[in-house]
């Protein structure tokens, strides 16, 4: 049974997406994604202008004058959401916890795919594959997509990018649009996830959403402060009251967020950055545009 809280944030999530998909996106994910390919569609009668390339040679022979070829775009998408739910993700210090914030981006593009008739699923993960939720359309499977999303409850705590990365090559054979919404906290080596998920990005166009608390970046000045590994429970002390502590962490904090940030630039995948206190829709919309922009 969900909690009344929720199903409160369920709904207001799904109210305010799908308020946002038929408003301010309208057009945007579309222009933006296009479809895996082309099929046929007919052969008319050849008219000054079309590419000659076109001319079906055989058809042409056959009625005495030159005929070619149309073909439309196959436009049905498969976007696959793969969602972090470590440990880490339950941080927050704002009005949204990091997991909350990813959910409402994965709710967004879900809209966004089903009302371009395109088909969503879900991956989440921690250290491992928790649950995977097989592509499908139709604004029920969203539904039940949002309500595990808010809902779900992890077995473990850790982070494994590079195995739901592996797992997505192993259940999806057709190509997909894929959002890996994580903060890349991973003892894992940048290097080694973000490794394999450009190797799987021949066959799938694979975009990180990387998600940050401003609080992750500070510390209060608050005297000596217990910090608990989310996902380890590994336990430290430190002296908050410090300037020099509180700087070092600061610093520390930055460079390992850019760090990440420069290996996924350097390894060519695009990067959609999210803060928990910023807007999840300017945020994509700023994506989107990025992207139109790249086609022209």
């Amino acid at each position: 049974m969900l909690s009344p809280e929720i199903i409160k944030k369920i709904k207001k999530v799904h109210i305010r997406s799908a308020r946002m998909v038929n408003t301010m996106m309208a057009g945007q994910y579309r222009s933006v994604f296009r479809g895996s390919g082309i099929e046929f569609e007919e052969v008319r009668e050849y008219s000054p202008g079309d590419d000659v390339k076109s001319i079906d040679w055989k058809v042409s022979a056959r009625m005495g004058r030159p005929y070619i070829k149309l073909y439309r775009e196959e436009r049905e998408l498969v976007v696959m959401l793969l969602v972090d739910m470590s440990g880490s993700e339950g941080f927050g210090t704002t009005e949204n916890l990091k997991k909350e914030t990813a959910a409402e981006i994965a709710s967004i593009l879900a809209f966004n795919a089903i009302r371009n008739n395109d088909k969503v699923g879900a991956i989440l993960f921690t250290d491992r594959v928790e649950k995977y939720i097989p592509p499908k359309k139709g604004s029920a499977h969203v539904w039940r997509v949002i309500k595990e999303l808010f809902a779900f409850e992890p077995e473990h705590k850790g982070t494994d990018i590079g195995e739901a990365v592996a797992f997505l090559g192993r259940v999806s054979r057709k190509r997909t649009i894929s959002f890996l919404m994580s903060d890349f906290l991973s003892p894992e080596p940048s290097a080694t996830y973000i490794r394999r998920m450009k190797s799987i990005s021949g066959k799938h166009e694979l975009i990180a959403v990387m998600l940050s608390d401003p609080g992750e970046f500070h510390l209060p000045d608050a005297g000596i402060l217990t910090v608990r590994d989310f996902e380890t429970g590994q336990q430290f002390v430190l002296d908050a009251s410090d300037e020099s502590t509180r700087h070092s962490y600061h610093k520390n904090k930055t460079m390992d967020y850019a760090h990440v940030l420069q290996s996924l630039k350097n390894a060519d995948m695009d990067c959609i950055e999210v803060h928990t206190d910023g807007s999840v829709v300017d945020a994509l919309h700023r994506y989107f545009r990025i992207r139109e922009k790249r086609k022209r």
